[in-house]
């Protein structure tokens, strides 16, 4: 059975089997320690749920989408994560006008890059525009089946 999470909305979940077991969620301020803060819940959250296997790739990803949406948002953003024990759903959301692109590729670029390391690390990644403004950037890691804890 294939299923959206969070419902009603269309996205990266959509890939995943099953309802997420586990879910948190968070209101982030849009200033540089959140990305710290981010990570620390991101990591506390995915140990307590039994897929610390997958914590250095999400805090990397979530790193990197936290740094977008504080850039280029400029206000406060929703962080929120799901699982059902072996993959993990991510997205963050900001209020910030346009959508997010792909950098460039160079090995030289000190900026841009990020949504290329997202793209690397998660199994599935994507960008929706919100209802009424702003937009959510998703991943999913962990398909590969095998147990992550």
């Amino acid at each position: 059975m294939s299923v959206t999470f969070p419902a009603n909305r269309t996205t990266g979940a959509d890939v995943l089997s099953g309802l997420p077991l586990r879910t948190a969620e968070w209101i982030l301020s849009a200033r540089a320690e959140s990305v710290r803060a981010a990570r620390a819940l991101v990591g506390r959250e995915l140990r307590s749920w039994g897929t610390g296997g997958l914590v250095d790739d999400c805090t990397l990803i979530i790193s990197e989408l936290v740094t977008n949406a504080i850039q280029h948002g400029g206000t406060a953003f929703s962080l929120r994560l799901g699982s059902d024990g072996n993959w993990v759903y991510g997205e963050v959301f900001d209020a910030g006008d346009g959508l997010p692109c792909m950098g460039s590729e160079d090995l030289d670029a000190t900026c841009g890059r990020g949504l290329l390391i997202v793209g690397t690390l998660a199994d599935d990644w994507g960008v929706v525009e919100a209802q009424g403004g702003g937009k959510i950037v998703w991943f999913v890691a962990g398909l590969g089946g095998e147990p992550v804890s």
